[in-house]
């Protein structure tokens, strides 16, 4: 007798990482072990056939150096901030080239030294070939940070979910690590997060998913094996939704 092979969940997916989940448990900087436990469960989920954008931040660079930007004018902050997702960016592909998996770098700046520009349809292109794009420099403006840089490109590659992967496995009652006793959610509306302010991700970005009808899921990156249950379907974080 057949059995049917479960399939995912999400043929296109956007990874949204933040430069904190690249430190593991170091203070600042790339924890090269991390790195390279992270690029394993992304490649366990594109083995599934799933196609797989990402975008990172950059506070893993950048507020190592924040007391020296104290004072600083806000849109050369940001400015800076963006060239940290590129160093994040460059070190995630290399993690990637290591492992065999293919990759490229698009950046909404101008780097071409050492990434491509960001090209809507190249990087469409890109993941029908099985690659993953890494989009590094958020926007490519300042006052935005990388939640609405996730929220911006998951539109524009019509992907059918962003994953916002964090140090919690969802969105809670309550702090978890202070209220043992808080419940995580499974399922939100993008209103319910705004109106309570739940902190899924900055309020433009929820405003734009909600407007598009993108859903949005929220996992732990540092639980083993999470991203590929999220993927097919496995109640794992929590689900944001219109």
């Amino acid at each position: 007798m057949d059995v049917s092979v479960p399939r995912p969940a999400y043929r296109r997916i956007l990874l949204k990482l933040s430069g904190e989940a690249l430190m593991g448990e170091d203070s600042y900087g790339i924890n090269r072990a991390t790195v390279e436990r992270i690029v394993a469960e992304v490649k366990d989920v594109m083995v599934l056939g799933v196609q797989v954008a990402i975008v990172i931040g950059g506070g893993n660079i950048f507020r190592g150096v924040a007391p020296a930007a104290a004072g600083m004018d806000r849109a050369t902050a940001d400015y800076i901030g963006m060239l940290a997702t590129v160093m994040n960016a460059l070190a995630l592909q290399d993690a990637m080239h290591r492992v065999g998996l293919p990759s490229r770098v698009q950046s909404a700046l101008n780097i071409e030294q050492v990434a491509e520009p960001y090209i809507r349809g190249k990087a469409m292109r890109y993941l029908e070939e099985g690659k993953v794009v890494i989009f590094a420099a958020g926007t490519g403006n300042p006052f935005f940070t990388t939640d609405t840089a996730a929220a911006l490109r998951g539109m524009e590659m019509n992907v059918d979910v962003v994953l916002k992967a964090t140090k919690v496995d969802g969105v809670y009652t309550d702090d978890p690590m202070t209220h043992p006793d808080a419940m995580r959610y499974q399922r939100l509306t993008f209103d319910e997060a705004i109106i309570r302010n739940l902190r899924v991700m900055d309020a433009t970005a929820l405003t734009l998913c909600r407007d598009q009808k993108l859903p949005v899921k929220v996992f732990s990156i540092f639980k083993p094996g999470a991203l590929k249950r999220v993927v097919m379907g496995e109640d794992e974080g929590t689900l944001v939704e219109c």
